[in-house]
């Protein structure tokens, strides 16, 4: 399920926990709001890593080639 969804379920049920005084179902609403928030925001630092890696294993390997090819040369 995601990130998106699991907030929007959160606030539905934190709402309804509040509208009928059910501080279990608004206690429950919240956890899975912020589980939701949480996911989203982990979501976001892995792309950002996995798109820093990507940039360093281009950068390697652009530097082997240009290695490789002055050996080639020599």
């Amino acid at each position: 399920m995601s990130a998106q969804s699991e907030q929007a379920k959160g606030h539905a049920k934190e709402a309804a926990g509040l509208i009928t005084g059910d501080d279990d179902l608004q206690a429950e609403g919240k956890a899975q709001r912020v589980a939701g928030e949480t996911q989203e925001q982990t979501d976001k630092v892995k792309d950002k890593v996995e798109g820093g890696l990507d940039k360093v294993q281009h950068s390697l390997n652009d530097i082997l080639d240009k290695a490789k090819k002055a050996l080639h040369r020599a």
